[in-house]
């Protein structure tokens, strides 16, 4: 199999002045994903990589920069998911946490549970040899400053960079076909404390199958979840069977597997989201061949992925 990588940081309305922010974030995070791919080394170890670079950067809604809760506090949720076993890592609530994406990852390998959240969550971390940090850390002063004007005045997205900004993910398949994909977020600004949204549910925010796909969503997370949003993507990706593959009345044609598919597919599913909940989001896709896709019906969405000839193909 052929590597393939693909990463987003977000579907919302960027700003014009955190355009290049977030298309640098994205060439970072595949620069760190690709480095491993392209050597012979593992989708997991690749996301990994990848999903930490995002989280590191402030103007994504994960890890360091999330928003803050109602409280004033960043809890962060993240997930991987194997494709070949169907088996996922999944945290949520965390407040001391740097990379949410590591834990995740811990429990991927390591917990007889495919969901840890909080406290538990953190406990296992410390056990695991994740380093925890003071929750101060993950807190960037403009997040601070937005969180201390909607507690003194009202709850506007004046006072933010977007309500809705920034969830991050990435999908890879290495060269033995090994097929990952993975999110992480801080949520919603000012959420009620304990608020867990799609990102770290499976099937919601990610979605890993290797006779499929894999996906990782973005946008509102109550309207991703009501349409299980990447398990839906997931299925009109998966390959035909007789001759009636797909739901009737879908976009997507039962035809032979082709690269369009994979941005068919995204497309369905974001129109799905939009015509049954009314609401805003986007995914970034692979099919089981590798083939990237994607869709959003927000203003912008920050994405990159490796091109067939290996150079990266980045825009917002």
């Amino acid at each position: 199999m052929k590597p393939s990588l693909i990463v987003h940081g977000g579907a919302w309305d960027i700003p014009d002045e955190l355009m290049e922010t977030c298309k640098a974030g994205c060439d970072r995070a595949l620069t760190a994903g690709w480095s491993i791919l392209s050597q012979g080394g593992s989708a997991l170890d690749a996301i990994e990589a990848a999903v930490s670079v995002l989280e590191d950067e402030p103007a994504f809604d994960a890890g360091f920069g999330s928003h803050l809760n109602l409280d004033g506090h960043v809890e962060c949720d993240a997930i991987i998911m194997n494709g070949a076993t169907l088996r996922a890592g999944s945290v949520a609530a965390l407040q001391r946490v740097q990379n949410p994406i590591q834990l995740a990852r811990k429990v991927l390998e390591n917990c007889p549970h495919m969901m840890l959240v909080a406290e538990g969550a953190e406990r296992f971390a410390k056990a695991q040899g994740v380093a925890l940090c003071a929750p101060e850390e993950l807190i960037t002063d403009s997040e601070r400053d937005a969180w201390l004007k909607c507690r003194n005045s009202t709850h506007a997205a004046a006072h933010h960079r977007g309500h809705e900004q920034g969830t991050v993910g990435a999908v890879a398949m290495d060269r033995h076909g090994g097929l990952f994909a993975a999110t992480s977020t801080g949520g919603t600004c000012c959420k009620l404390p304990g608020r867990v949204g799609d990102s770290p549910l499976i099937g919601c925010g990610c979605y890993a199958d290797s006779e499929a796909g894999g996906v990782s969503c973005t946008g509102y997370g109550e309207a991703i979840m009501k349409v299980v949003m990447a398990k839906t993507a997931v299925e009109f990706l998966r390959p035909p069977v007789g001759t009636d593959s797909h739901p009737s009345g879908s976009v997507i044609s039962p035809k032979s597997f082709t690269p369009d598919l994979a941005s068919l597919a995204a497309r369905e599913a974001v129109r799905i989201l939009a015509t049954r909940t009314h609401s805003t989001g986007g995914l970034i896709l692979l099919d089981r061949q590798g083939n990237p896709g994607f869709a959003f019906n927000t203003p912008r969405m920050a994405y990159g992925y490796v091109g067939s000839d290996g150079s990266f193909v980045i825009g917002v």
